[in-house]
């Protein structure tokens, strides 16, 4: 077994080891990349410090470019034995360029190093989120402009309540992402901030310059206090979870309104046959599977904030191994989520559309709220218009006039989706992701 970073003269027990690395090995390769790139703008530092010699750096900075490509290929392998990526990657760069690579971990411990890790990955992955949210929205929107004439019952307690539109119900999906984004900003920026620098949790006596390494990887700021940024182990990844379960919450939503609308009872939209899946025994099946899944898997990133707070809610400030565990349900979450994001828009893009919901009898009691407004707007008090309309129904001589006039912002006439994609360009940039990507390029001289 190979020596850990830590270890001394004594070898931990086999099992212990199985039981403390745990998953950490196979999460870890989730984070090789951004372990490297942090590690670069450590060395960085470190020869501005006179920790390194400038030969030294050149040399440790044109292999650690090497890891990070085969990180980024897909082909970085924590070896048999070793610990976990930090270790991975000395190792490489000891084995390639001797005592040079022990000299990278100076000024800094794995529990900074993870952080960063893990803030690099993180922020990474946002921004790959926000393009597949943006993806999604343009693609409700477009769904909504195309059958904004097209009405459909709105319902409340599930029963028939006043006209809608599927230029409403598309539209308010892409408004709700909207929302999603700003929060997904928020924490964002929690997560924009760089915690290098803060080693164990004390600093270090080396007189490191932070802000070199907070500019050389493109952070908005410095998690200042050292204590703080090792309390902010767990705190960023629920922070972030949050945001992702507002995005899963809109797609559940979104994906149980699809189900229940394609179901025979509704008939309001349909499926092409491709994008739906049969029965072993009943032939004329066409089941929503992927709504159907993509309600399970986003119903469960929402439950991720709720299970990093139980990792991490009652922990003193300072590190503890608990932390390692949040890896393993945070990690993966960005995937998931990423692949109902793909599947929904996909969906969204070839859904067809009933044009002829309302033309059905059962449907006419919608337009009840319709002529109380039309009697209003006559001079019938509004109370009386109500109750005549009321005792109209009840006699069963209501007579639906479907002629719908709706003219205020965000109504059937009105969608305000010029505004909505305004709101959702403001909300993009705002995250300022040139910044960082231009920051990441230059640290690998692309």
């Amino acid at each position: 077994m190979a020596q850990k970073l830590w270890e001394k003269n004594i070898q931990v027990d086999h099992e212990v080891d199985v039981f403390t690395v745990g998953k950490d090995r196979e999460m870890d390769l989730y984070l090789a990349k951004y372990d490297v790139l942090g590690s670069m703008a450590h060395i960085t530092m470190l020869e501005s410090i006179g920790l390194l010699q400038l030969s030294e750096l050149h040399v440790l900075l044109e292999e650690l470019r090497n890891i990070y490509a085969v990180a980024e290929r897909g082909e970085f392998v924590i070896e048999e034995g070793i610990e976990d990526v930090h270790s991975q990657v000395e190792l490489m760069l000891t084995r390639k360029l001797g005592d040079i690579g022990k000299k990278i971990h100076s000024g800094r411990s794995r529990n900074d190093q993870v952080l960063l890790d893990l803030k690099l990955f993180t922020r990474d992955e946002i921004q790959i989120l926000v393009t597949l949210v943006k993806d999604l929205f343009e693609v409700l929107q477009i769904q909504s402009e195309r059958h904004k004439a097209v009405l459909m019952p709105g319902y409340t307690h599930l029963q028939i309540a006043m006209p809608s539109s599927f230029g409403l119900w598309f539209g308010a999906y892409a408004e709700s992402l909207v929302d999603d984004l700003q929060l997904l900003q928020a924490a964002y920026r929690v997560c924009n901030r760089n915690p290098l620098g803060s080693a164990a949790g004390y600093g270090s006596s080396f007189p490191l310059n932070r802000q070199m390494t907070t500019d050389l990887l493109g952070f908005d700021s410095l998690n200042y206090n050292v204590v703080y940024a090792q309390m902010g182990r767990g705190k960023m990844e629920r922070t972030v979870a949050f945001a992702l379960a507002g995005i899963a919450g809109t797609l559940s939503k979104l994906a149980f309104d699809a189900c229940l609308f394609n179901s025979q009872n509704f008939g309001f939209i349909k499926l092409p046959a491709q994008f739906t899946t049969g029965s072993s025994i009943m032939p004329h099946k066409k089941n929503p599977d992927v709504f159907e899944l993509t309600r399970a898997k986003c119903n469960k990133i929402q439950g991720l904030p709720n299970q990093i707070t139980l990792i991490c809610n009652n922990l003193p400030s300072g590190y503890f191994r608990d932390l390692q565990i949040i890896k393993e349900v945070f990690l993966p979450a960005f995937d998931e989520l990423k692949d109902c994001l793909r599947m929904v828009t996909h969906m969204m893009r070839e859904i067809q559309v009933n044009e002829h919901i309302l033309d059905d009898d059962k449907y006419t009691l919608l337009f009840s709220v319709e002529e109380v407004n039309r009697l209003v707007l006559a001079g019938v008090p509004f109370r009386d218009a109500y109750k005549q309309v009321g005792l109209a129904i009840e006699a069963g001589n209501f007579v639906a006039n479907k002629e719908i006039h709706h003219t205020h912002e965000g109504s059937i006439g009105n969608l305000c989706n010029p505004q909505i994609a305004a709101l959702m360009q403001k909300t993009i940039e705002g995250f300022n992701f040139d910044r960082v990507n231009e920051a990441e390029r230059k640290l690998l001289n692309r």
